[in-house]
């Protein structure tokens, strides 16, 4: 199988990160999880972070470090984990892919329902490092 690749974008706002709920219209609706989206071609990650996150939530960012790699729990993605620091700027969900956002501390990510098993382990195992 032919994996592609995406990448996830840790937005941070002082010790929140935001959290999206995916819209009705895309895979896995429902789920809550940081922001994500394919590499294009042709595509660096930087490139990739800052494209998805101005189209999904209408913010501007610059990526920071890549900090994790994982794969979706289904095999077909390989994720590449980028924070990148939205400290300003108001949140403007594109309804077609986010149902919801949230700005959450670490341990309120956790308490939503349902998130990706790979999401709960960024969050407990390597979020708390950075």
């Amino acid at each position: 199988m032919i994996r592609r690749e995406a990448i996830v974008a840790v937005l941070r706002r002082g010790d929140r990160v935001l959290a999206i709920r995916r819209g009705a219209a895309v895979s896995r609706p429902g789920y809550w999880q940081p922001l994500s989206g394919k590499i294009e071609p042709g595509e660096t990650q930087e490139q990739a972070v800052a494209r998805e996150v101005m189209e999904e939530v209408g913010l501007t960012v610059s990526p920071g470090a890549k900090v994790w790699e994982s794969q979706t729990d289904d095999g077909h993605f390989r994720l590449h984990w980028w924070t990148a620091d939205a400290s300003d700027g108001a949140v403007v969900p594109d309804p077609v892919e986010v149902a919801e956002t949230r700005w959450v501390t670490p341990q309120e990510f956790l308490a939503l329902d349902p998130i990706f098993e790979g999401d709960r382990e960024f969050f407990e195992r390597i979020l708390p490092d950075l």
